[in-house]
């Protein structure tokens, strides 16, 4: 006699109450931007919205992306509502949660751009180019920061090594004429000031919040000395480097919109590509990779086992420096073409802001910068568009998109658990 077990249809989905308090946060957060993008959808003129596909000065001109503003404005409004209620209420699951969310993200930003743009033309090749230029070296900063978290040591001088990398970019191609030797340059540079974090931080046991604050202001202060000293009096000769040429790639390139922005560019732009792709299969499929997220999370019980926490997180934080030396130098020869001081203007604080909203894994964190470098990018364009909302609260966003998400409401955010903890071997 056989015995036939049925399976249940459809278990019943038990709610800790941890993720219920999780839930609702992240539906009230959800809720207040639907409303948001409710009220824009109301405001938004009748009028008819246009998207630019190609460049001003495109030889072959693609047509515009006309779009009426007030009905899909209204549209993708209801449908962020809709979904912001649904998690707020029972919460959205399921094998397509995260693209639901990704499409919530992207109602929001369709929406505002309708209200920004109606009546008028958003040039949103314009838009993707700059996103690029201005997140390519926050992608390389958060990185290093990866590098150098995930194996316990905190990394606040990504600025520094941004500076440093930068100086040393365009003094040495400028002497030489080769952008190779800048960026070997810029790298070497990158690695002096993650080898000072690096001895502070894992010999001298320094406070490595401290420690990293210190070394941005000496970066500062000694790029800034030397460029008084022999670089602006001769500025033709030391700090005249150029720009890196754009290199597109074969049939890529050719691809309408984003051929030209994504793979028609720099080979900084390209390294940054690899960079991402190899951080994240370095860190997650490689016994190297294990080892650092080891002494990051439990380095007494890495230590055990044989590994050397030591050694490993000094090869992080080394790494860290050559990714960051060239974030860099993406300042000078590959973007501005000179060096000035204090050049790069809080960008590694900006890359470490967006380490921490990208949970501090490498794709993460690359979304996180991106996002940086989209609102940044707006801001320049909502000045051209003459939009009433003022350019500087729009910058604002990523900052406070950053609390938020630290603060736990889109989920659980925290670092490696050994981050900034000293290890003496005992």
């Amino acid at each position: 006699m056989t015995t036939t077990l049925t399976r249940p249809e459809k278990s019943a989905a038990i709610e800790s109450p941890e993720e219920r308090r999780r839930r609702i946060r992240t539906g009230i957060l959800a809720l207040v931007l639907a409303v948001l993008g409710v009220l824009l959808a109301v405001f938004t003129a009748p009028k008819t919205a246009k998207f630019g596909l190609s460049d001003q000065f495109a030889a072959a001109q693609l047509p515009d992306i006309s779009l009426p503003a007030l009905p899909v404005a209204l549209a993708l409004a209801a449908y962020a509502l809709v979904l912001a209620l649904t998690q707020l209420l029972r919460g959205v699951r399921g094998r397509w949660a995260r693209l639901l969310w990704v499409g919530f993200a992207l109602a929001l930003v369709v929406t505002f751009l309708c209200w920004a743009a109606a009546g008028k033309t958003f040039p949103l090749t314009n838009q993707l180019q700059g996103t690029l230029n201005l997140a390519t070296p926050l992608i390389l900063g958060a990185l290093a920061g990866v590098l150098c978290e995930r194996a316990g040591v905190i990394n606040v001088a990504i600025e520094g090594q941004f500076l440093a990398g930068a100086f040393a970019a365009a003094v040495v191609t400028s002497a030489t004429g080769s952008f190779w030797a800048g960026a070997f340059a810029a790298i070497l540079a990158g690695v002096l000031i993650a080898a000072m974090l690096a001895v502070f931080a894992i010999r001298y046991r320094v406070n490595q919040v401290v420690l990293g604050v210190v070394l941005v202001v000496f970066a500062s202060g000694i790029t800034g000395f030397l460029f008084d000293q022999f670089v602006k009096s001769d500025s033709q000769r030391y700090n005249n480097p150029g720009v890196l040429p754009n290199v597109p790639i074969p049939v890529l390139s050719a691809i309408p919109v984003i051929g030209q922005t994504f793979f028609a560019q720099t080979l900084l732009v390209y390294a940054m590509y690899v960079a991402v792709a190899v951080v994240t299969v370095v860190l997650f499929k490689t016994r190297w990779g294990l080892r650092v997220r080891s002494v990051g999370e439990h380095p007494r019980a890495a230590d055990t086992v044989g590994i050397n926490v030591l050694r490993v997180r000094y090869q992080a934080v080394l790494a860290g420096g050559i990714v960051a030396g060239l974030g860099g130098a993406f300042f000078t020869i590959g973007f501005t073409g000179s060096f000035d001081k204090d050049l790069t203007a809080g960008q590694g604080f900006i890359a470490l802001a967006a380490l921490i909203m990208g949970r501090w894994n490498p794709l993460g964190a690359t979304v996180a910068a991106l996002f940086f470098g989209f609102t940044q990018q707006l801001q320049g364009q909502l000045q051209i568009l003459q939009t009433p909302i003022p350019g500087e609260l729009l910058v604002m966003a990523p900052y406070l998109a950053t609390v938020v998400a630290v603060a736990g409401a889109v989920g659980r955010v925290r670092p490696p658990k050994a981050d900034g903890e000293p290890y003496v071997k005992s």
